[in-house]
């Protein structure tokens, strides 16, 4: 087993090395509030562990130089984003570094022993291409609620198989490492905080329009999960009362009315009625069936049924986002999720609907933005939050 920090201090010291790089002891002490002796002693400590080597001469500061160190440049750590329809596999280095990466696509329906065995064929695949040799961590994230602690997915409204499947004890036996599951959005944030857009907020929202809609709530620099592990489950907050039935059993949900599978429901509707949509009927016919993409691609070539079809869904998920604003506050909010290749008609609409309904002092200054990371942001996140589990205390 991969060797663990000893105390909160050298925790500390592993995640400043992770997130900006080489740093001499002195440049370390400048982000720490320790003595230079127990700076010392806990740097010591962790070279002995093999968590940290010496890595060059450091600058200058006066006097003699001194080394740059390092998080081992060994450590692997494998990130897993399970969408509904597609899968990402990447392994990273200690400063999450994305080595290799991998996407394939992938029916969730198809139960949990089925994408695993799929899983671990492309972590196989990674190792086999030399980007690693070993996994010092995993970290998975799934399309619905998870139960964090355990690691265990709880009634996933469009996951059936998956309710009580012991993920977190079955794949760290499969991979001889620790893991940890959440919930895909969750992760999603974590990616765009630590690389993407989201760097500098400490409290924002991840939302993300894919299949369904979730949303990943970041407070003082930490995802808030919720008392259960469902916070953010925002794609089931009904938008039309007695509307729509939903998959989670419920009507009128923001899911019945967008999202990946209601755009294509109700473009097809669009297409086949005559006259209604030339572009969305001409593809429909060309492939038999229809995808977000050709919904963008008609709406490209400026066909009105399309962009309409895109306004209306950013509409909907507006009117959420404005209650979620109000309510909350953030410094920002994120728009993520495969749904963004529908590009800035989607975002436009959005913002109009939360600039007019949350108060002036919610969104006076209040940036809407596209993700930065796109859909390396779930295993950016997947890395990021099993390297804070690792570089924690045993």
């Amino acid at each position: 087993m991969t060797a663990r920090p000893a105390n909160m201090h050298q925790a500390r010291l592993l995640r400043i090395l992770r997130d900006l790089g080489p740093q001499s002891r002195a440049a370390l002490g400048d982000h720490v509030d320790l003595s230079r002796s127990k700076l010392a002693v806990e740097t010591d400590r962790l070279l002995e562990t093999g968590l940290v080597v010496q890595d060059g001469l450091a600058a200058s500061r006066g006097g003699r130089r001194s080394h740059n160190m390092r998080v081992a440049p060994t450590l692997r750590f494998l990130g897993v984003d399970i969408g509904a329809t597609s899968v990402d596999v990447a392994v990273t280095n200690a400063e999450l570094k994305v080595l290799g990466h991998l996407t394939q696509p992938l029916d969730v329906r198809e139960g949990p022993v089925a994408v695993f065995e799929q899983v671990l064929a492309m972590a196989a695949k990674l190792r086999d291409a030399g980007a690693v040799e070993h996994y010092d961590g995993a970290g998975i994230g799934v399309p619905g609620p998870v139960r964090f602690p355990e690691g265990v997915p709880v009634a996933p409204p469009i996951m059936p198989g998956w309710d009580g499947f012991p993920v977190r004890e079955a794949m760290s036996q499969e991979l001889g490492c620790p893991v940890l599951v959440d919930n895909d959005v969750n992760l999603m944030a974590l990616g765009e905080q630590h690389s993407g857009v989201a760097r500098s907020a400490r409290d924002f929202l991840y939302v993300k329009i894919g299949t369904g809609i979730g949303c990943g709530i970041v407070v003082g620099g930490t995802v808030h999960r919720g008392v259960t592990g469902s916070a953010g489950d925002i794609g089931h907050i009904r938008v039309e009362p007695d509307g729509l039935p939903c998959a989670c059993g419920n009507r009128g949900c923001l899911e019945a009315y967008f999202g990946g599978n209601a755009l294509v429901r109700d473009a097809t509707a669009v297409a086949e009625e005559v006259g209604r949509s030339p572009e969305l009927a001409a593809r429909l016919a060309a492939a038999g069936r229809l995808t977000s993409a050709d919904v963008a691609a008609a709406a490209g070539t400026g066909d009105g049924a399309a962009l309409d079809l895109i306004r209306q869904g950013g509409a909907r998920t507006g009117q959420v986002i404005a209650g979620l604003v109000s309510f909350f506050n953030p410094g920002l909010v994120v728009i993520g999720g495969g749904l963004t290749g529908l590009g800035h008609t989607l975002l436009a609409s959005i913002r109009t609907q939360v600039y007019q309904q949350s108060l002036p002092l919610a969104t006076g200054s209040l940036p809407i933005v596209l993700s930065e990371l796109g859909s390396a942001a779930g295993v950016v996140g997947a890395t990021r939050m099993i390297s804070d589990h690792v570089f924690s205390p045993a």
